[in-house]
């Protein structure tokens, strides 16, 4: 299936950088982006330029206190008293200068995908430099300044008045977008991600299900370290239909961090490029199965943005544009211009061996947890009298 689809790129986005020595780099959306441009699949046409989100749109989910404290922070005119109580200047989320500008542009970026589907002028939109799931209304939190998933899926509910899927493949908990809709009963959330018994944020557990009316739209399904790639697509292409069919959504909007995968080095997980393409092939489908094709993707995590990152994020531009992932070898004159760069050796195809996975001798126990943890989330899929 070949539909219209646009990338929301600006080299504006390289401006998110915290130091050299961070792990959040921003240049792994460049790597992904020429990727792209080097298998012909991302002409000029389709490449859409971001507009900053203005602090009235920012508002939309967080406290004019803190986005004054984000620009202070960006001027050198933030103390660390006031930094560390809007969770800035720490080792996770450091001040540095335009922070704000380079926040701006990332939320402008998805808010700029968000017009372009529910305006009808394409059908899906990717925008690589958003995805930052764990900003909170007052508080930066795990590199996350601006949440633009969380100001987006505001933006949509008070412009258009639709009802949103928002379904986080990251390996860490979507807390922060979670949190921000815990009692809306029109924005479903759907996280899967890698226990918080061992990694950041510690949230994301199966009894999180929502208050109030917004109580049954939340939906965790948290797995254990060291999932490989068969457990990982039944827990999430089982889940992922089921609360679709459950919500009936009007537009679903997905974060794609790609820190699953075994190579990343902040978490425990042992996926390959086999999750990763079966990522955005549910979530294309679905798109058309519920929300007449209306699907918005994000980036997120990914701290391997050599080996990992750009063949990942390229996928789900690959299919949203022409409903196939890419297989086979990766374009030479890309693997020449980046090798030179990269600390590590670039993989040459765009599939993973599984010889790169370690043997994990609980796999069967690691298999029967997550189908136990797969199986309470899913009761919740059943009808609402389940839970009231």
């Amino acid at each position: 299936m070949t539909c219209k689809s646009t990338f929301i790129y600006t080299d504006k986005f390289l401006d998110y950088h915290f130091h050299s020595d961070h792990p959040f780099n921003q240049q792994r959306v460049l790597l992904t982006k020429e990727l792209l441009e080097a298998v012909n699949l991302l002409p000029k046409h389709l490449i859409t330029a971001p507009r900053t989100a203005t602090d009235e749109e920012l508002a939309l989910f967080h406290a004019p206190a803190y986005i004054n404290a984000v620009k202070k922070a960006g001027t050198g005119h933030l103390s660390e008293e006031e930094g560390l109580e809007h969770g800035l200047g720490t080792e996770d989320t450091p001040m540095f200068r335009h922070m704000h500008e380079a926040s701006s542009h990332l939320v402008g970026g998805t808010l700029t995908a968000v017009d372009s589907v529910l305006l009808g002028n394409t059908n899906h939109a990717l925008n690589l430099g958003g995805g930052l799931h764990h900003g909170f209304s007052r508080k930066a939190s795990g590199f996350c300044i601006y949440n633009d998933g969380a100001i987006a899926i505001k933006y949509i509910r008070e412009k258009y008045n639709l009802k949103v899927l928002y379904v986080d493949t990251d390996a860490h908990h979507g807390d922060g977008v979670q949190w921000a809709f815990y009692d809306d009963p029109n924005v479903c959330t759907l996280s899967i991600h890698e226990t918080g018994r061992y990694l950041f944020p510690g949230t994301g557990n199966i009894s999180e299900r929502g208050i109030k009316e917004g109580h049954g739209y939340a939906f965790n399904v948290p797995i254990d370290a060291f999932t490989e790639d068969e457990s990982f697509i039944q827990v999430y292409e089982s889940v992922f239909r089921k609360v679709a069919a459950f919500f009936r959504p009007d537009v679903i909007l997905t974060q794609n961090g790609a820190d699953a995968h075994v190579f990343d080095p902040l978490t425990h997980l042992c996926t390959t490029t086999e999750t990763f393409e079966r990522i955005p092939l549910i979530a294309h489908e679905l798109a058309h199965q519920y929300c007449d094709g209306r699907w918005i993707a994000l980036g997120g995590g990914g701290y391997d943005m050599w080996r990992v990152v750009p063949r990942t994020w390229a996928q789900i531009w690959s299919v949203m544009t022409t409903g196939e992932t890419q297989k086979a070898a990766l374009p030479k004159p890309w693997l020449s211009k980046w090798q030179k760069k990269s600390p590590v050796e670039l993989p040459d195809s765009w599939n993973d061996s599984k010889d790169i996975v370690p043997n994990i001798p609980r796999k069967p126990e690691i298999t029967e947890k997550n189908e136990r943890s797969l199986l309470s989330a899913l009761k919740y899929t059943k009808n609402k009298s389940a839970y009231m």
